[in-house]
């Protein structure tokens, strides 16, 4: 596969291009499914990119809307066959995030919210290690290393030297304070963290507790946005058994104000480097030792 294909990318401008075909001609939905003998979840399903979708399906869709230019129908069916084409997280098999991936791998731009620990991107193998093994306790140790591998090709976007994902993370300092593995992993992990704050790209500020209530109570989200002006920015909401996935331009523009606030009370870059370095310190053996005894 070309590395300039990404089919899940693919998939969500296909599916915006039917919509506003299937708009321009005055038809519901439902209109459509009953035309085609299928089903209205699967033209729901086709419209918003969260599954394949084959040339014959195109083919179908533009004799229904009435697209007479081939050109216009050769580009669609181009496109479909694209999306069916493989990412390179397919290579490590079923990933239950895999579409969240292929959003992050074409996204210009990545801004998060983590209450609860370190984001993904900017883990080290040790912490990502623990984390996953801790969060999935029935995992095999075969599927974690499928995940902290997935994880770890996902940070390259943050060292691509020609096409470096810009990232603003907002954590909680609950994260910063949970401790994931031993008292030395977590040291290394916050000053990993510091360390990567100095990216150009990367911008990383903590929410103490002493700001109290905040518009991030709710829980963790991200909200990605992308190079192409036709590609609606996306807000993710990780889930257990199944994510959300939110492409309204208003419920968008709500998270993104949320965001604003969350940066608004968040400590400043310097404050949050100082911040992060502080409670490193009480991760040293000493402290870390204490803290074990204490939890045992």
């Amino acid at each position: 596969m070309a590395s300039n294909v990404n089919p899940t990318v693919r998939r969500r401008r296909l599916g915006q291009e039917l919509r506003r075909l299937r708009e321009l001609k005055g038809m519901t939905a439902e209109e459509v499914a009953e035309r085609l003998l299928v089903s209205q979840s699967k033209i729901s399903r086709l419209e918003n990119g969260r599954r394949s979708i084959s040339q014959r399906d195109v083919r179908d869709l533009c004799g229904v809307y009435g697209v007479e230019d081939e050109r216009v129908v050769d580009s669609l069916m181009q496109m479909a066959k694209d999306s069916r084409q493989q990412g390179w997280w397919h290579a490590f098999g079923d990933i239950p995030y895999s579409v969240y991936i292929g959003l992050e791998t074409d996204a210009a731009s990545l801004r998060v919210y983590e209450p609860q620990v370190v984001p993904g991107l900017l883990q080290t193998r040790q912490y990502a290690e623990a984390l996953i093994a801790g969060a999935l306790p029935e995992s095999g140790h075969a599927d974690v290393d499928k995940r902290v591998s997935v994880r770890l090709r996902r940070q390259e976007r943050i060292r691509d030297a020609e096409n470096p994902l810009r990232l603003w993370a907002v954590i909680d300092e609950s994260a910063l304070r949970r401790r994931v593995g031993s008292g030395q992993l977590m040291r290394e992990q916050l000053e990993h963290l510091v360390e990567l704050s100095h990216e150009p790209h990367v911008t990383v500020q903590v929410l103490p507790f002493d700001m109290g209530a905040h518009p991030g109570v709710n829980g963790q989200y991200a909200i990605l946005e992308f190079p192409d002006t036709s590609d609606s920015s996306v807000v993710y909401i990780e889930g257990v058994t199944s994510d959300l996935y939110l492409e309204k331009a208003n419920d968008v523009q709500k998270y993104s104000v949320m965001y604003e606030h969350l940066r608004a009370q968040a400590l400043n870059v310097e404050q949050t480097r100082q911040f992060i370095g502080t409670i490193a310190k009480t991760y040293a053996e000493g402290a870390s030792a204490a803290f074990s005894e204490f939890t045992d």
